[in-house]
């Protein structure tokens, strides 16, 4: 299917940016957001508080300098906060909270999933992927990995592939090192931005790329789609995964709480806006299939495009 692609941010949305450009009130938005993720985590039984404080309370020190790239310079899209933290994801704060995080925000994608909600959408998506990718990749690129969920999550599923982790968080890297070392330890994990990521030409088997698009603004989403084309042997496969702008519950969702998503997410309006298809043609793919995988995500899968 293909979906239809709006020009640009609505009337509604456009209040909602100009409220937030106000710091006191975008300061309140991410503060009622972060509560209400933590509150939900509590109320279904995720221990939010216990489970970050145990992280927070480790020393990295070995972790952070195994996986950190003192020498890289991060783009000042990233530079900004996001999802309630003010120094984005380059803390430990972060860091300890992005597991109990996502399976509060996705738990309720289907009614009575709960904690599940989460791993059920990594599934829904990796289904996608067995249905339209016949050959088995060999060698699988993750990229904005995070703390290694996604990865992990597909050596699992390929597990005959070599598997890398990139990011550009290293307290995320160190993560996700640490919670791999015992039952993945060959994943590789890179810290690097996905738009330019030092990597080899034609290196990979398939490139996926699970719920980060939502957070780049469009210019750096058409070159981390290009750096993905450079990455991919003939015959290669691209694989996002990430909120769908055309479904229901965003369109009819309420003022108050479309605030409350935007405070978090500072590009929002660039990712619902880009013409994602055009972008995976323009890198140099085959016209990329579009499938909803939850009632509010799609994944999109292109072949590299080989010409004849």
């Amino acid at each position: 299917m293909t979906a239809s692609v709006s020009t640009g941010p609505g009337l509604l949305s456009r209040l909602i940016n100009g409220l937030l450009s106000i710091k006191p009130v975008a300061n309140f938005a991410k503060s009622k957001a972060r509560k209400m993720m933590i509150d939900r985590a509590e109320n279904m039984g995720v221990p939010w508080t216990s489970e970050a404080r145990s992280l927070q309370n480790r020393n990295w020190d070995r972790e952070f300098q195994q996986v950190q790239n003192p020498t890289l310079v991060y783009p000042d899209y990233y530079l900004c906060s996001f999802h309630a933290y003010d120094q984005g994801n380059l803390s430990w704060e972060a860091a300890s909270e992005v597991e109990v995080a996502a399976k509060a925000v996705h738990a309720h994608i289907w009614p009575g999933a709960g904690v599940e909600g989460d791993s059920r959408l990594r599934d829904s998506y990796h289904q996608v992927i067995l249905a339209q990718i016949e050959d088995s990749p060999q060698a699988i690129l993750d990229l904005g990995c995070s703390i290694g969920m996604s990865t992990v999550a597909l050596q699992k599923l390929y597990p005959q592939a070599s598997l890398t982790g990139l990011d550009l968080s290293p307290y995320f890297l160190a993560v996700a090192q640490y919670k791999s070392q015992e039952q993945h330890p060959d994943i590789t994990w890179v810290h690097a931005a996905a738009e330019s990521t030092g990597l080899p030409n034609a290196s990979f088997d398939l490139v996926s790329a699970c719920l980060i698009f939502h957070e780049l603004p469009a210019d750096a989403s058409r070159q981390i789609i290009q750096e993905a084309r450079r990455l991919l042997r003939p015959g290669g496969h691209l694989a996002i995964m990430d909120m769908n702008p055309q479904s229901e519950i965003y369109v009819k969702m309420p003022p108050y709480i479309l605030t409350l998503l935007k405070s978090t997410e500072p590009y929002l309006d660039q990712y619902f806006s880009l013409d994602i298809e055009q972008a995976f043609v323009e890198a140099g793919f085959e016209t990329p299939t579009i499938t909803r995988n939850s009632p509010r995500h799609r994944t999109i899968i292109a072949q590299v495009n080989t010409p004849s």
